[in-house]
């Protein structure tokens, strides 16, 4: 999706989910450690979320960032993507449909509520019901009674799902509408996290001031500035603060978080610009990260826009191959990404090398496609970006690429920040394409493509659309067993190249960085820094 444990759109450009909106700054008044916060607290740049913090509304890098702080949900992963289980004792299922889950007991709430079986089914509900409008509603939809609470049309028959049954305070279960092997991995997003029962009294004010189950207790939220988070010290999970607290702070640029980190007014900055890629290993030393993860980097049709309402596929092969994503990568973006072979990247069960050139640089054969394919209208198109996420540079580049390859006119469309290009893609308002970033949320192949192109997907902004698409993935879905269900993405990911929803570009890594004052800064399969981890020295 567009963010970090979760589904989540990736706000960073050479990048792994990142930078800001707003200034940076301190943004409190408080006794300083060496760095820039309270004593014991370390500092990130994580920019202002789109959306009050509410798991289920999250679906974006800066958000997820702070969530994954403040919730725990059922499971997560370990760097390799295998899962790791964290309030869950146990998630079980004989048939692929039915699913046992068995809670840890003595988890608590921050208020000091336990986290019970009614915790997640109470949560769960309101997260899938229509009339509470949350932007990843439709990660629900696998569980028997969905459409009875998020119906297509008009008000929903019911205020809970039927396949979600307590049998005791730490057992319920979860029966699906069909079979779906890898469906506890699903579980590892944030979406999925428990809620209070102080929630329902105002989900509104809770979404400002969030009582969670998480390592980290909310303290405070000055917007576009700074998100500050406190350890909890009666956390029970395996990934425990080793710090006493996080400053999640907004920068406007890339550059502007960078030399805050060199000069040690910021402990960690999750991707290095453009600007100072040439330089940063350099900079901080031993400090300088450098590793790939679960994510892909893409250009997407808005398909109900004038330009690619109904455009022939062979078109959009065309303009893939007028991108000359090895050069690109080793030059502009300084061998920080790997060219895409696929719709699936590494470290994703399901990973594959497609067998094809629509990804390789081929200006004859672009230009030859694109004249079967009827050209694209007004031979000009627009490629949407978040400026404070530094893809400036390779947006210019990709479109220079399609120019001298094709004559096609391509020309950048910024956004000043990831949370307005997100509301302009929401919004069914993009021109032509957008840029798309993508990060695992779940570590199987079904994430990059049934959350993305099936026709129901949350975070389809494109709006693709294709019946025979459809029911190969849900196909997929009711596969036997989780091995079958990756083989038959693996097919679905073949015929994607056939009808083009998106044009994938390059893999992702990790091109970020910590100062002098912190250390143990590790990186997750998601391509998140570990902030619960980090211990300052």
């Amino acid at each position: 999706m567009r963010g970090a444990k979760s589904a989540k759109w990736v706000a960073g450009a050479i990048v792994v989910a990142l930078a800001a909106t707003a200034c940076g700054g301190d943004g409190d008044g408080e006794s300083k450690s060496k760095g820039s916060g309270p004593a014991g607290y370390v500092s990130i740049d994580v920019g202002e979320p789109q959306k009050p913090l509410i798991p289920a509304d999250t679906n974006e890098s800066n958000g997820s960032y702070v969530i994954q702080s403040l919730f725990t949900q059922l499971l997560d992963f370990d760097a390799k993507g295998e899962i790791v289980y964290t309030n869950a004792e146990s998630v079980t299922s004989d048939d692929s449909k039915t699913w046992t889950v068995k809670l840890k007991k003595g988890w608590k709430f921050h208020n000091g509520e336990e986290v019970t079986s009614k915790s997640y089914i109470d949560a769960w509900n309101w997260y899938a019901n229509i009339k509470n409008n949350q932007q990843n509603s439709f990660w629900f939809q696998d569980i028997k009674g969905y459409d009875d609470v998020h119906p297509e049309k008009g008000d929903p028959k019911a205020e809970t799902m039927s396949g979600l049954k307590a049998v005791d305070d730490h057992t319920f279960t979860i029966e699906l509408k069909y079979t779906m092997p890898y469906f506890n991995y699903k579980l590892g997003y944030t979406t999925w996290a428990p809620l209070p029962k102080v929630f329902y009294d105002d989900p509104k004010a809770f979404g400002q001031k969030p009582v969670g189950n998480g390592p980290y207790k909310f303290e405070k939220w000055d917007h576009k500035k700074l998100i500050q988070v406190k350890a909890w010290d009666e956390y029970q999970g395996p990934n425990k603060a080793k710090n006493k607290g996080v400053q999640f702070k907004a920068y406007t640029t890339l550059e502007a978080a960078y030399k805050d980190v060199v000069s040690g007014n910021l402990d960690m900055i999750r991707q290095v610009g453009p600007t100072d890629l040439p330089k940063y290993k350099q900079d901080l030393g031993d400090g300088a990260i450098e590793q790939p993860y679960a994510a892909i980097q893409t250009l997407t049709p808005a398909f109900y826009s004038k330009t690619f309402k109904d455009i022939d596929p062979k078109v959009l092969q065309g303009l893939s191959m007028a991108i000359d994503r090895d050069t690109i990568t080793k030059t502009v973006l300084n061998n920080t990404r790997t060219p895409a072979k696929g719709f699936t990247p590494p470290g994703v069960k399901g990973y594959q090398n497609l067998d094809t050139d629509v990804f390789t640089y081929n200006p004859t054969k672009a230009k030859q496609l694109i004249k079967e394919g009827g050209g694209v209208p007004g031979n000009k198109f627009t490629v949407q970006y978040n400026t404070d996420g530094g893809h400036k540079e390779w947006v210019t580049a990709v479109c220079e690429s399609i120019r001298k390859a094709t004559g096609v006119d391509c020309v950048g469309d910024p956004k000043p920040d990831f949370a307005t290009d997100l509301e302009a893609r929401d919004n069914d308002q993009v021109k032509g394409m957008y840029r798309g970033g993508w990060v695992a949320d779940y570590p199987v192949n079904a994430n990059f493509m049934k959350e993305l192109y099936h026709t129901t997907a949350e975070a389809n902004n494109g709006r693709f659309s294709n019946k025979e698409i459809d029911g190969l993935m849900n196909k997929a879905d009711n596969a036997k067993s989780l091995e079958e269900s990756v083989k038959a993405f693996q097919e679905v990911e073949k015929k994607l190249v056939d009808h083009m929803p998106a044009i994938p570009l390059w893999y992702y890594r990790i091109n970020g960085g910590h100062g002098k004052n912190v250390d143990n800064v590790n990186v997750d399969f998601h391509g998140d820094l570990e902030v619960w981890a980090v211990t300052t020295k």
